[in-house]
């Protein structure tokens, strides 16, 4: 057994692992349940499997085909995002979605059917799937699509991995005429300026998201910057040109796990209201290359160690537009009131693109990503009194960024869950699945080390 954490490193378990190096392999047998496990980037227990083994998929990184008229590439699953970024971008093609982070794998974005900044122009990663292969423990090899075995696809597109391993897939890259984004910045006051903007913005422009001040009470609840953007055409204006991004393998580093004290109330505070008076009240337009518009945090390796040794929880949920307004309210308020500044707090909005996933998270609404270090009770109640404000208002919480969501909150969040459940591998499984399914599996007991960062039993008891 070894250990492995998931990128919230928490919680801590044991567990096999067995790295994966041609795609017409059988699959191990005979090392308790299985798990694919890509780079890892997963903040809860969705990518853990404590007692079992991970299948590591990243040694599956070929690229078979990829044709430059029509953007079609197909890749073994364990080729990262970033891969085919290099690839593709020379070459006038794009990701059609992409999460915060490249480093990401063809397979983890499946698994996880990972959404971006233009969720309400073009959906999720899955909508882009043309195809993939499905191989099951039985040794079986399944041709997936919307047209071939159509219920697999639905199943294994934001499945989890729980369905069986992708070993190859093929992605429809969207055209762009440079690597560059026309970058707008607004400040807005309070929540219903994010409303107003949102609104103003999504019919002209391909990518928004913002950035929101999580302490911020009163007539200034929900302040924040909105970014806004379109890649640029071939040609534009003359703008004031980002500073250029730092190369793989460059940039800032958290070497070491920060103290405890460095995040608190104080310094968040601090940082946030230099962050939000950059602007100074006024909106900016830039020209920006699309690797810090994408992915700002990849400038910084080890990014989530800020958060020191016990991890961070992070909570992501999607309210619908009816209850949204109310429901947003309530949430900035009682994280604001919690005590527990969280560093990074983004707020954008849902389109009604429907995913071909059953278990796709994103749904029309509004989204809101909080980042809390983990310290024990405190923050384990504040995060439970989010979610169920969450389930209150109609909403749900997105599985690939949790570690404490419980049985009641996964069959409100996601009523396909039962239609689900008979595609599940038999020898597949995860730290999470056996969490929130407890009933056809036993409960299993705490994975964490028993110290003071772990859930208190009265919580425990709410499962």
């Amino acid at each position: 057994m070894s250990p492995a954490d998931s990128w919230g490193r928490y919680p801590h378990v044991e567990q096999q692992t067995r790295s994966l190096v041609w795609r017409s392999d059988a699959l191990p047998h005979g090392e308790g349940s299985l798990l694919p496990r890509g780079l890892g980037r997963s903040y809860g227990d969705s990518c853990l499997n404590a007692g079992g083994t991970l299948l590591l998929t990243a040694g599956l990184d070929r690229l078979i085909d990829f044709d430059p008229t029509t953007g079609l590439a197909r890749c073994e699953a364990g080729v990262s995002l970033d891969t085919l970024l290099r690839l593709c971008v020379p070459r006038g093609w794009f990701l059609p979605v992409t999460p915060g982070t490249k480093f990401v794998t063809v397979g983890g974005a499946i698994a996880n059917d990972v959404h971006g900044k233009n969720h309400h122009r073009s959906g999720t990663f899955g909508r882009h799937v043309r195809r993939f292969e499905l191989l099951r423990s039985d040794g079986s090899r399944r041709m997936c699509s919307l047209e071939e075995n159509p219920d697999w696809f639905g199943a294994t597109v934001g499945g989890l991995g729980l369905t069986g391993l992708v070993t190859w897939a093929e992605v429809q890259l969207v055209p762009i005429r440079n690597p560059f984004v026309v970058q707008e910045t607004i400040p807005f006051e309070n929540l219903d300026g994010f409303f107003r903007v949102s609104r103003e913005s999504e019919a002209d422009h391909e990518f928004t998201v913002s950035w929101v001040d999580c302490l911020a009470r009163g007539r200034k609840l929900g302040r924040g910057l909105f970014y806004r953007g379109n890649f640029a055409p071939s040609q534009f204006e003359r703008l004031p040109l980002a500073k250029s991004h730092l190369s793989h393998g460059a940039g800032l580093a958290v070497p070491v796990d920060l103290p405890a004290f460095c995040l608190n109330r104080l310094s968040v505070s601090a940082f946030n209201l230099l962050y939000y008076h950059r602007q100074r009240g006024r909106p900016s337009q830039q020209l920006i290359h699309y690797d810090p518009f994408f992915y700002p945090l990849d400038a910084v390796h080890g990014w989530n160690r800020i958060y020191g040794r016990q991890g961070f929880l992070q909570f992501q949920c999607v309210v619908p537009h009816a209850t949204a307004r109310d429901a947003v309210k309530e949430l900035l308020e009682r994280s604001a009131r919690g005590g527990l500044p969280s560093f990074l707090s983004v707020l954008k909005t849902f389109g009604d693109l429907p995913s071909p996933g059953w278990l796709s998270f994103p749904r029309p609404g509004i989204t809101l990503a909080l980042d809390f270090a983990n310290r024990g009770e405190k923050t384990w109640r504040l995060v439970e009194a989010l979610d169920r404000v969450t389930r209150e208002a109609g909403g749900a919480v997105y599985p690939a960024k949790d570690a404490r969501m419980g049985p009641e909150s996964f069959a409100a969040y996601f009523p396909q869950r039962e239609r689900f459940a008979p595609y599940v591998d038999p020898a597949f499984s995860s730290s999470f699945w056996r969490r929130v399914n407890p009933v056809s599996l036993p409960m299993p007991s705490l994975e964490g080390r028993g110290d003071s960062a772990a859930p208190p039993a009265s919580l425990l008891a709410l499962r």
